[in-house]
């Protein structure tokens, strides 16, 4: 199973050529993840439909008890994605639950009844999470594990090795 997270172009993330610039790349999944992982000051605890309802479990308030560092980033872009109205759909699943860490992985997408639908990039994120006290690699505990194995499926394959 995968979360679809819509997210919205801004004119400054394209650069000269006229496509998203690919340092902004990382911005686009990260504010994906957020949407889907990351308990934020603005929720209001009722899911109420949400993308991350049910998976939005980490704290990524300041004070949190957690920190998540990223540990690997990979990206393969197989398309220029041109300025576009209609929000992007990032669709999200975990490749691997560890002990301690998760690899989240993405396919960015044409906005959703695009015809014919247009994968822009794959890619996808290592995160160790972190104890903020002891800044030692904490075990993901039973609610998250409970929380993210619905969206644990196959890692992402990259097709571009060379």
């Amino acid at each position: 199973m995968r979360l679809h997270v819509p997210i919205r172009l801004r004119w400054s993330d394209l650069d000269a050529y006229g496509h998203v610039n690919n340092a902004e790349m990382l911005r686009l999944l990260e504010e994906a993840r957020i949407q889907a992982f990351w308990i934020t000051d603005d929720d209001t605890g009722d899911g109420a439909g949400a993308v991350g309802s049910s998976t939005a479990v980490l704290d990524g308030r300041p004070g949190a008890d957690t920190l998540t560092l990223i540990a690997r980033q990979e990206i393969e872009y197989l398309a220029p994605i041109p300025y576009l109205r209609q929000p992007l759909d990032i669709q999200l699943w975990l490749g691997r639950l560890g002990g301690a860490s998760l690899e989240v992985c993405y396919e960015v997408w044409s906005p959703e009844a695009t015809e014919p639908p247009v994968l822009y990039s794959r890619a996808a994120t290592t995160i160790v999470l972190v104890d903020a006290a002891s800044e030692r690699p904490r075990r993901i505990n039973d609610r998250e594990r409970a929380a993210w194995t619905p969206y644990l499926d196959e890692p992402v394959e990259f097709t571009k090795r060379g």
